[in-house]
């Protein structure tokens, strides 16, 4: 059996460091604000002129801040998977970068398993699969 080649479904926005998932963000030079997805023009900070940005690896881990489901497909540039599917989407607060990441719960997961303030993991999941390859993407799992 021949292994599928694995792609994420959007380059440069997540990785694996030593075998973790990771966001892959920025962090303004001058003062320090973090950024996902990248920025790499002008800090948005109000009291930074900084334009100079650092790639770093965020955390992977974060306080449930709030939730709800999408029982209905996104507009573009959202990418689902085909047949749409009813699922998760999850507010993450990063603790060290002070910044909230939304994403998808992953399968199995619903509303009512939810609770704000619960310990989330950033993981890698199938988005959907090709006869050659398999796209990943990033999504939220509740931590045992």
């Amino acid at each position: 059996m021949v292994s599928k080649v694995k792609r994420p479904v959007l380059e440069g926005w997540f990785t694996e460091v030593d075998g973790q998932p990771h966001l892959v963000g920025t962090q303004c030079e001058c003062c320090g604000t973090y950024y996902f997805p990248r920025q790499s023009v002008f800090c948005r900070n109000p009291a930074c002129g900084g334009e100079r940005f650092a790639e770093v690896s965020l955390s992977r881990t974060g306080k449930l801040w709030s939730f709800t489901n999408a029982m209905y497909q996104p507009p573009e540039p959202f990418i689902a998977k085909t047949p749409y599917e009813p699922h998760t989407i999850l507010a993450v607060e990063l603790e060290k970068e002070q910044m909230i990441v939304l994403g998808q719960g992953v399968e199995g997961v619903e509303c009512s398993d939810l609770k704000v303030g619960m310990t989330m993991e950033l993981v890698l999941d199938r988005l959907y699969e090709t006869d050659d390859e398999d796209v990943i993407t990033r999504k939220w799992a509740p931590v045992a």
